[in-house]
């Protein structure tokens, strides 16, 4: 086999059907257990199948026919249903339209022989590096339901008595699924059938998969507990991998890794830069964005690690006849966008194997029909340096017995294979009765199986150890956020408290007539400020503190103010008003008219505390008096002004004499 590895971190289960056929009594099936470093195989029964799958929880079954595990439909949506929650089942000739094994693995590097278990290892290996279709049944919503775990009928107790116990039951464990859905921050849609007592049943359709949800089913007494997941309305399949184009790629290797991905049209499709992923997570970065072809660097010759990476896929290498100097790579990457100088090189380096195959690939897309996938003759062409002519007869020779081989449908046994099928049936039994003799051998298989399953556990342990220790850090982290909030909440609290102090003192001000004031702020008057003489200035002045009759106003701004501005002022009745700034005529003459003292706000000193004030008393009063004096002599002029007037008036209206 050539070298191709991936960033495989779990168990892949490949197999095969080995004798007998799946409606028949007992089939076997070769089974290849492939792991990140090791290989098994074995010849299992149906039955022991099933039950390694759910022992093992492997990450993939891959085959390539589904229906070589399940005799029709309904019968591999129940194999879907009874998986592990966190294996798939992958066919890996494709969806619908299945291609055949062989020409798959020829086009992969796969080795293939025509026999079970080394069609079950090609399977195996295929769906390790992402190839194939995962096949599924099911919805990524759950149903969970609690329910009643028993009939409401006479337990011993009145039956009124007995009813309740048990929908009350129903309703606390519910309440404890729910909280447990929230608590996991998980969306979902509730719909509750009460009853006598409590509920009889509660529904909860969750939008995640069975393994996210932290509830499992049970039954305990009263109560059950049921988890399943939703049904599509048919079998539906997913690509395991995004893409499979043929693609160049760029590394740049360092203390900070860059990789490129170049398409065969020469365009970017992405750049990576990292100092933490290993070498397996770059190759499982690449794997999602295409099958590399070529795999380039800027210096010569090739690094370690990009040779490495360029063994994993079997790509073609490529490296300049000289380092690519700076001004060359900023020459060549000018029109794409990076983040660094590593995405920089990588891209150059990518963009370079481009530039030095191009003529090679225009040259073989003019011998390559318009119905012929250019990428895949492109790809065998350069990375395996084979001729064009050579890929594109393997690509058109498709062998009638292997199409036949891997026919994805149903269909009737003829009587002569009715009669195999009962042949390989008594085969079996006899090959079962051989089985239950040799109890010394069975009874060391279920010894190692029992330490493979303390293996399988401590290792699960050892990941959910780990997952607690970053959920861990990840709550001391939220804990620390919490108390600084919580430090600067108390700041603003203590802020706010000193200010409501103010505030009291200047409310006892307002409302008390001084009666429990101390002597030293005896004959001080609460001044309320209107920042500008307009009706929007009052009206939040009123919202924030209140205006009343007899109130002492400051006007920060007196100037602008018209007469419909003056009347709302003069409709509160203010004791006075004091200003900055000139009323205009018109305010004045309203204020006037409606006998509102207005005096200016230098006469009165006025000691603000936030947005409220105080004034002496005595201040204010001597404002008044003030403003009455003018008020009296306005009042003389004005009258002596109409006077004036009127005698102009009645020497205008006599008669010439």
């Amino acid at each position: 086999m050539k070298s191709r590895t991936t960033a495989l971190d779990a168990v892949v289960f490949g197999v095969d059907i080995q004798s007998g056929d799946i409606r028949g009594d007992s089939p076997s099936y070769a089974l290849v257990v492939f792991g990140e470093d090791s290989l098994e195989r074995d010849v299992v029964s149906y039955r022991k199948l099933r039950r390694l799958i759910e022992q093992e929880e492997p990450a993939m079954v891959a085959t390539d026919n589904m229906y070589e595990l399940a005799e029709n439909k309904d019968a591999l949506v129940h194999f879907l249903g009874a998986l592990p929650d966190r294996t798939r089942l992958v066919q890996v000739t494709g969806a619908e339209e299945p291609e055949p094994l062989s020409r798959l693995a020829s086009r992969h590097g796969v080795p293939y022989a025509k026999e079970p278990m080394a069609e079950a290892e090609a399977a195996a290996r295929l769906a390790a590096v992402n190839i194939g279709h995962e096949v599924t049944a099911f919805t990524d919503t759950t149903r969970v339901k609690v329910a009643r775990g028993r009939s409401t009928g006479s337990g011993g107790w009145s039956e009124d008595r007995f009813t309740r116990r048990i929908h009350g039951s129903v309703r606390r464990r519910a309440r404890e699924v729910e909280s447990a859905l929230k608590e996991a921050g998980l969306d979902y849609e509730r719909d509750i059938t009460e009853k006598y007592g409590g509920f009889s049943n509660a529904i909860f359709t969750v939008e995640a998969r069975p393994q996210d949800i932290p509830v499992s089913s049970e039954r305990s007494g009263d109560v059950r507990v049921e988890i399943e997941r939703v049904r599509r309305d048919g079998i539906e399949f997913r690509p395991l991998a995004k893409r499979h184009d043929p693609v160049i790629v760029g590394i740049d290797p360092g203390t900070t890794t860059a990789a490129a991905v170049v398409g065969l049209e020469g365009e970017v499709l992405d750049v990576l830069s990292t100092r933490t992923a290993d070498t397996a997570a770059i190759i499982e970065w690449i794997i999602e964005r295409g099958r590399p072809i070529i795999v380039g660097a800027d210096v010569t010759p090739m690094p370690e690690t990009v040779e490495k990476i360029r063994r994993s896929f079997d790509a073609a290498g490529w490296v300049p006849s000289r380092d690519l100097p700076v001004d060359v790579k900023k020459h060549r990457t000018r029109e794409t966008g990076y983040d660094n100088d590593h995405e920089r090189d990588a891209i150059a380096a990518a963009l370079g194997a481009y530039d030095a195959h191009s003529d090679q690939f225009d040259r073989i897309a003019a011998k390559v029909p318009p119905r012929q996938d250019l990428g895949t003759v492109i790809a065998r062409v350069v990375a395996d340096e084979e001729s064009v002519e050579a890929v594109l007869a393997d690509l058109t020779d498709t062998p009638a017995d292997d199409d036949d081989e891997h026919e994805h449908v149903e269909r009737e046994l003829t009587e002569e294979e009715r009669r195999i099928r009962q042949l390989e049936t008594q085969v079996e039994r006899l090959q079962s009765h051989v089985e239950t003799l040799e109890t010394k051998v069975e009874t060391k298989d279920e010894t190692i199986e029992r330490f493979e399953r303390e293996l399988s556990q401590a290792r699960k342990k050892e990941r959910r150890e780990a997952r607690e220790r970053r959920e861990v850090t990840r709550l001391e982290r939220e804990n620390r956020r919490l108390e600084r909030e919580l430090e600067s909440e108390r700041e603003q609290v203590e802020a706010i408290e000193r200010k409501l102090e103010r505030l009291k003192t200047l409310w006892k001000l307002d409302h008390s007539n001084f009666a429990d004031v101390s002597e030293k702020r005896a004959g001080l008057v609460a001044v309320k400020v209107i920042e500008q003489f307009t009706s929007g200035a009052i009206e939040r002045a009123h919202e924030r503190f209140g205006l009343a009759e007899d109130d002492v106003i400051l006007l920060r701004d007196a100037s602008g103010a018209g007469r419909s501005t003056a009347e709302l002022l003069a409709d509160i009745n203010p004791q006075i008003v004091l200003r900055n700034g000139q009323l205009s005529d018109m305010a004045d003459s309203v204020l006037f008219e409606h006998e509102i003292p207005v005096a200016p706000a230098e006469l009165v000193t006025v000691q603000e505390v936030d947005e409220l004030a105080v004034a002496r008393e005595s201040d204010v009063e001597e404002a008044i008096e003030d403003w009455k004096r003018r008020a009296t002599e306005r009042e003389r002029q004005q009258n002596a002004e109409l006077v004036d007037r009127l005698i102009s008036e009645h020497r205008a209206d006599r008669p010439d004499r």
